[in-house]
C-alpha cells in the first residue's frame, strides 16, 4: 500500500504520540472483562508499530488489566497471554464501567481463594502463580478481599509470599474485622486479642528469618546456626514472643495441649498454631490407615502459616529451614493435632 506525504507525517504523528502517552499517563485500573467486537491485532506493546501476537477473534473473552492510555488497552486473552490492544469500541465492547483507583496484585504463589476470610472458609479453588486479581480491600491483617479475572469475589491472605500488590489498598468496611460478600452468606474470622494476633505475626516474623539455616538433629539449643525441628519452633516463639517453649517436640504438644483448643482437623488450624505429626510410614494416605492417631508419638513440629503452608525444618536435604504445603502430601496423613502456644 502507498502513502502520500501527508498520510505518512500523520501516521507518525499519531504513532509518537501513542508512544510518549504510554509512558507518560499509566493509570490504574481494575481488571474487567471485554468481548471482542471484531478481528483485532493483539501487540506486545501500545504502539501500532509493536509486533503482532496474534489476531483476536470477533467474540472472543478476554480481561482488561489497566487503560495505558486514551489509546491502548493492557489485557489478558482467555490462554494468560498479555499483550496490548486498541480501546476503540469499534475492537472491543467492555463489559462492566472500568473502575478505577484500585489496587491490582499478581500471585506471586499458588494459593487459596475462599468465599469467607477464614481459613476454615470454603475454597472456591486455588489462584494460580502469574495470576492478576483487583484488591477491593484489606478486611483485616490476615485477608484482602479480591476480585479475579472472571468477576469473582472471595478472600486470599495478605501475606507477602502470595501477592505483589500495585497501589493503595483501602481498608474492610465491617467494624468486626470480616466483610460481607454480596451474597450475604460469608462469614467473618474469629480473630485474637490484639496482643496475641501481634505475637502471632512476630512468631513467623522471627521464624522467616532462619530460612535456609541448616538442619541438625540434636541441636545445641544455645546457638542459632543449625535447628532441629522443636529447636526452630522454640527458637522462634523466643524472638518473637519471648516465650521460652520446652526443649522437645513432645514436650511441647504437651504444653499446646495443656492450653486447651487444639484440633485434629488440619483445617481448622489458625495462622501461628504449633502444629505436631508422628512419624513417617510413607507418601501415600493408605500408610496411615488403621492407626490411632490418638496414642501415636509425636516426632516433629512446625508453625503454621496459613492455606495449609507449614513453616519448619525436617532435614539436611531438605535445606534446612523451609516451608512445606500439607495438603495431599505425607504431612496432612502424619498431622496428629494442633493448637496455640501463645
Amino acid at each position: 500500500m502507498k502513502y502520500n506525504m501527508k498520510q505518512k507525517v500523520a501516521t507518525a504523528t499519531i504513532t509518537a504520540a501513542l508512544m510518549f502517552s504510554s509512558i507518560a499517563a499509566p493509570a490504574a485500573w481494575a481488571l474487567q472483562s471485554a468481548e471482542v467486537q471484531s478481528g483485532v491485532n493483539f501487540r506486545s506493546a501500545p504502539s501500532t508499530s509493536a509486533s503482532i501476537i496474534r489476531s483476536l477473534k470477533k467474540g472472543e473473552e478476554v480481561t482488561i488489566i489497566e487503560k495505558v492510555n486514551s489509546y491502548w488497552y493492557k489485557i489478558q486473552d482467555s490462554k494468560g497471554k498479555t499483550g496490548y490492544l486498541s480501546t476503540s469500541s469499534n475492537y472491543l465492547k467492555v463489559q462492566n464501567k472500568v473502575e478505577s483507583n484500585i489496587a491490582t496484585a499478581v500471585v506471586k504463589a499458588s494459593v487459596s481463594f475462599r468465599k469467607s476470610p477464614s481459613t476454615s472458609g470454603e475454597r472456591i479453588r486455588y489462584l494460580k502463580k502469574g495470576e492478576q486479581v483487583a484488591v477491593l480491600a484489606k478486611t483485616n491483617s490476615y485477608w484482602y478481599e479480591v476480585k479475579d479475572s472472571d468477576g469473582i469475589r472471595g478472600y486470599v491472605s495478605t501475606q507477602d509470599s502470595y501477592l505483589d500488590v500495585k497501589g493503595t489498598v483501602t481498608g474492610g468496611v465491617s467494624s468486626s474485622g470480616g466483610s460481607s460478600s454480596n451474597n450475604g452468606n460469608d462469614t467473618s474470622t474469629t480473630l485474637p486479642e490484639e496482643s496475641v494476633k501481634g505475637s502471632v505475626e512476630k512468631v513467623i516474623a522471627a521464624g522467616m528469618k532462619y530460612i535456609g539455616t541448616p538442619y541438625e538433629y540434636g541441636s545445641d539449643r544455645n546457638t542459632t546456626t543449625t535447628f532441629d525441628c522443636s529447636d526452630f519452633v522454640r527458637q522462634a516463639f523466643i524472638d518473637g514472643a519471648g516465650l521460652k517453649l520446652p526443649a522437645d517436640s513432645r514436650q511441647q504438644g504437651d504444653y499446646v495441649k495443656k492450653k486447651g483448643g487444639t484440633t485434629t482437623n488440619w483445617k481448622n488450624l489458625k495462622r501461628g498454631d504449633v502444629v505436631f505429626f508422628m512419624d513417617y510410614k510413607g507418601s501415600k494416605a493408605s500408610a496411615y490407615t488403621g492407626i490411632n492417631k490418638s496414642k501415636a508419638a509425636i516426632s516433629h513440629d512446625g508453625i503454621y502459616l496459613g492455606d495449609g503452608k507449614i513453616l519448619h525444618t525436617y532435614s539436611k536435604e531438605s535445606g534446612g529451614v523451609t516451608i512445606s504445603s500439607m495438603e495431599g502430601t505425607h504431612w496432612e496423613y502424619r498431622f496428629l493435632y494442633g493448637g496455640s502456644a501463645l
